[in-house]
């Protein structure tokens, strides 16, 4: 058997930890209510000594990423945020899908080539290029901080409160993070990192400048501005939709350099007989099974809550599905109250859920 590939899975939970110590450690089976992570934007101090050593042995890295891991305080809680981050991001993403991110102890999708894996590798390397980013401007990991923006030090961006996202050091730290890519006559190891190349490169398509006024009266007599990412939504839906257009490849000898080379076949209307997937295509090799049933790759769809009107026709896959009824609660009729506070009443509607029928 083929083992585990070693790319930004391996930096995070779905292929760093064993299944089962991932779906308890992070309790994501893709059934939850969704809540954000709430380590992600709060600034912390990094775990030192014994307790940032034993973090790094909890997490299941080749001997030379933990010794990565070892000399760098704060890398730890970093791929802990970004295992989170990836997982709710992933799971929001494919809600209406019919494999929803649910790992649940079927990890052997991780070692196919189909279009739910290649969106995988993309969102797990975005999460973790993008909370490596975080984390430095955050002032969680002690070997990097503010972004190094021409004109801006690190001393004056603290001063101000505009600590930009270091990308550029999460990316150079990402790349030795995950070392040396594998042989070329692997198929499946170039398009796992062709895909994991597109998650990186959402991220950077994300970034942007902000700027800050300072003066009197925000008069702008000095305006600072640091680069900063956007939030992590954006980047999910990019790699939705890339997910969603997902070019199915296969392998071409490339005569010149001697080595396989990802090759797509021709696009309807194309006068061309093929050519090399686009660098922000995400790419898969293998057609993905129905998901409908219960698998070695997926739990099946019964007792999925769907949208009638988006997903319940798909998602049940002709099963048909419940309808029951419930009472919400909300806040309703609300006025602001001098001073100063909203004061709201509580309103109860019916409402209506939909569940797939076994």
């Amino acid at each position: 058997m083929r083992p585990p590939p070693a790319l930004a899975l391996a930096a995070l939970c779905l292929l760093a930890l064993p299944a089962a110590v991932a779906a308890a450690y992070f309790g994501l089976t893709g059934r939850e209510v969704l809540t954000p992570f709430p380590g992600l934007d709060t600034a912390a101090t990094p775990a030192r000594g014994g307790a940032h050593l034993k973090q790094c042995d909890l997490l299941k890295l080749s001997r030379r990423q933990k010794q990565l891991c070892r000399r760098e305080p704060g890398l730890a809680e970093t791929l802990q945020d970004a295992a989170h981050l990836s997982l709710l991001e992933c799971q929001f993403q494919l809600r209406h899908e019919r494999w929803n991110c649910s790992l649940e102890g079927r990890t052997g999708l991780l070692k196919r080539g189909f279009k739910e894996t290649a969106f995988l590798y993309a969102v797990s390397s975005a999460a973790l290029t993008h909370t490596l980013a975080r984390a430095c401007s955050a002032g969680r990991m002690e070997r990097c901080t503010c972004d190094d923006s021409p004109g801006l030090e690190s001393r004056q961006a603290w001063q101000w409160g505009v600590c930009g996202d270091n990308l550029k050091y999460s990316t150079k730290f990402l790349s030795n993070f995950l070392g040396p890519k594998r042989g070329s006559k692997d198929l499946r190891a170039r398009a796992d990192a062709h895909n994991t190349h597109v998650g990186i490169k959402a991220v950077k398509s994300g970034l942007r400048t902000t700027c800050k006024c300072h003066g009197v009266s925000g008069s702008c007599a000095v305006r600072t501005c640091w680069k900063q990412l956007s939030p992590f939504r954006e980047t999910g839906q990019a790699l939705k939709l890339r997910y969603d257009s997902a070019v199915k490849v296969s392998s071409a000898t490339n005569e010149a350099l001697g080595r396989l080379e990802l090759w797509a076949p021709a696009r309807p209307g194309s006068p061309t007989k093929g050519l090399a997937p686009r660098s922000g295509d995400l790419v898969y090799m293998e057609d993905s099974p129905s998901f409908c049933r219960p698998s070695k790759y997926s739990p099946g769809t019964a007792g999925r809550v769907c949208s009638r009107e988006v997903s319940c026709s798909s998602l049940c896959c002709g099963r048909g599905y419940d309808t029951q009824s419930r009472l919400v609660a909300f806040s309703c009729h609300c006025q602001v109250q001098w001073c100063c506070y909203v004061e709201c009443q509580q309103c109860v509607q019916e409402e209506l859920v939909y569940t797939c029928k076994h």
